[in-house]
């Protein structure tokens, strides 16, 4: 069973797919030939027999220190041992035909004994391959999968080599995944793959325009982010893993490899206000695609190639991370009514046009029927941003979303001289408005409620100012702050709500971890009300907890100092970039695009 730390792995991608290694060089999840696959490499989720890529010193343990190499998504690992020093660099090139993943070991001091054992399972485990040496490459072939090892080591069908590597050595390892009934692809030439690798991404974070005062941790941000793109399609997917637990043991496990409509827009806002509006034009592009058709079956998620159906299932065969099953593929919040994503998704697009993108047609016809639904609609109950698997409520940050989609609209009218019965939008504006106010608000503790009628908070409550629903500067936006800071912080971490409050029943047992974009929610709110000096103590809180390389998962356990959820989490790392420019003066209210951090959560 896997009981190593979530933050003790590091990311490797090629914007079609990633992988995750551990301190101790092993490749413990990968899928192929796409982030929603199934996975070869399972290990993260049972053990290595459920597949696993191992490469380090024979001695084993774990590297004495590693990092990114400049900022690329080449993992340099090193290990000093007693016969001298070694490094192995592990990267994915940005994808040309076949995928490939590239291990180079380089002799650093002395001559330092290796190991190597890759153990290939498709279908997440379940799939043990035919093995067999073709042209004398290690070639493992099961069903519709194959990959073969191009190296100059001796690997034995088994998957096993030991070798020494002296100062100055090199020894290249490349893994080509193929279709098992295509013509095997050539493999990358290691040397050439990693100074394009290092090119391409050293291009890429070129064109990043933040200058402030966290440069090193936003710019790792982003990189993650564009690595959490696929490419093809242009759709942002939420975290590359599925069921790394909330609760370590704990049945709250989902699969995060799909695109929601939520992250997605918060994920542009960082990019856009960075200076990528490459990424916003493909995105806007992917939503057309997706959403065409009937507005009212607008979905909560995708697939990453705007696909409907990702039905969920267990893999019983699988013992879950730390024991944490079952283990689910895909995500039944695909059929949830969740209000909000209409008011997101049309921020989204109003974001996309506020950046300068040329207006187009089908995005505007989008917008129209998305509004059209809203108008009708925005008065029912739904399941909240968070996905709740209970009864639903009538969610206050629901309805805020509804008043934004609307505000957006009419904001599109004004500025564009695009066609909409405006008086009409601006009516129901000040309808969802004052309703929220009054059905929402508790007046005697001076506090924004989870839903109406409830008693309880809800860490999206700290959003309100920022969609310009109500400026920080109103008492009613510092009272809310205040409550959620004071019933929802635990040890300077914001969970999502209190489970031992009214928050509305749950088919799920066990517990949770903070939610880290709360904590980030939370520093933008102090910043706005004006107390910048603890929204700083704040955000430098979250980044303390980041692991080696850079990365956030989607939740921390404060009793135990670890990081829990899938990883890395594009809500972390969209909130880190979001506050850390707000911070330093981006635009964050009444007038901005919008709201500019992830949301999203099974329940």
């Amino acid at each position: 069973m896997n009981q190593r730390p979530i933050e003790d792995y590091a990311l490797l991608g090629d914007l079609h797919t990633a992988a995750l290694v551990s301190r101790e060089g092993a490749v413990e999840w990968l899928c192929l030939p796409r982030f929603d696959s199934p996975a070869c490499f399972a290990a993260l989720l049972h053990d290595e027999r459920a597949g696993v890529w191992r490469l380090g010193p024979a001695d084993g343990g774990p590297a004495t220190r590693r990092g990114y190499v400049g900022d690329s998504l080449v993992l340099a690992s090193e290990w000093e041992t007693a016969d001298g020093a070694v490094r192995v660099l592990d990267f994915m090139p940005p994808r040309d035909g076949a995928a490939d993943l590239v291990r180079i070991v380089e002799g650093v001091r002395g001559r330092v004994p290796m190991r190597t054992c890759l153990r290939p399972r498709f279908d997440y485990g379940s799939v043990r391959p035919w093995v067999r040496h073709v042209d004398g490459r290690f070639d493992a072939v099961a069903g519709p999968d194959a990959v073969r090892l191009t190296t100059p080591v001796d690997v034995s069908t088994e998957g096993l080599a030991e070798f020494t590597v002296a100062e100055g050595e090199r020894v290249p390892f490349v893994l080509t995944y193929h279709a098992s009934y295509e013509e095997r692809p050539d493999p990358a030439d290691a040397e050439k793959a990693l100074a394009q690798t290092e090119s391409f991404w050293a291009d890429w974070i070129d064109r990043c325009r933040y200058n402030g005062r966290w440069p090193s941790a936003v710019r790792r941000a982003l990189i993650t982010l564009k690595a959490l793109t696929y490419e093809p399609t242009g759709g942002i997917l939420a975290a590359p893993t599925t069921s790394l637990p909330e609760q370590l043991g704990g049945e709250r496990n989902w699969d995060y490899r799909y695109c929601w409509l939520r992250d997605a827009t918060f994920t542009l806002q960082a990019l856009v206000g960075t200076g990528y509006p490459d990424e916003a034009r493909a995105w806007r592009e992917w939503l057309v695609r997706a959403a065409a058709g009937d507005p009212a079956e607008l979905q909560v998620l995708y697939g990453l190639d705007g696909s409907r159906r990702v039905p969920e299932s267990t893999l019983d065969w699988l013992d879950g991370y730390a024991g944490s099953a079952p283990v689910r593929i895909g995500n039944a919040a695909a059929g949830q009514m969740q209000l909000d994503v209409w008011g997101e998704a049309l921020d989204g697009l109003h974001l996309v046009r506020e950046a300068g993108l040329p207006v187009i047609h089908p995005a505007w016809d989008l917008q129209r029927g998305l509004l059209d639904f809203l108008e009708g609609h925005w008065d029912q109950p739904d399941r909240s941003l968070w996905e709740v698997r209970g009864e639903p409520q009538h969610f206050v940050h629901s309805k805020v979303m509804a008043w934004a989609g609307i505000d957006r609209a009419v904001r599109t009218v004004e500025r564009h001289d695009l066609d909409g019965p405006v008086d009409r939008w601006r009516a129901l504006r000040d309808r969802i408005h004052e309703e929220v106010c009054r059905e929402g608000f508790d007046a005697g503790r001076n506090t924004f409620t989870q839903f109406y009628g409830s008693r309880g908070l809800d860490a999206a409550l700290l959003l309100i100012p920022r969609v310009g629903f109500l400026p920080g500067s109103d008492p009613r936006v510092r009272g809310t702050v205040d409550a959620v800071r004071k019933e929802l912080s635990r040890d300077g971490f914001v969970h999502r709500f209190d489970p031992d409050a009214d928050s509305g029943p749950s088919e799920l047992s066990g517990g949770e971890g903070a939610f880290l974009p709360c904590s980030f929610w939370l520093a933008d709110a102090l910043h706005g009300t004006g107390r910048t000096e603890e929204a700083i103590e704040v955000f430098e809180q979250m980044l303390a907890v980041r692991n080696d390389v850079g990365l956030l998962s989607e939740e921390y356990d404060t009793t135990a100092g670890r990081q829990l959820g899938n990883m890395p989490q594009a809500f972390s790392m969209v909130g880190l970039v979001n506050t850390a420019r707000h911070l330093d003066g981006a635009e964050t209210t009444t007038n901005a695009t919008g709201p500019e951090q992830g949301l999203r959560r099974d329940v």
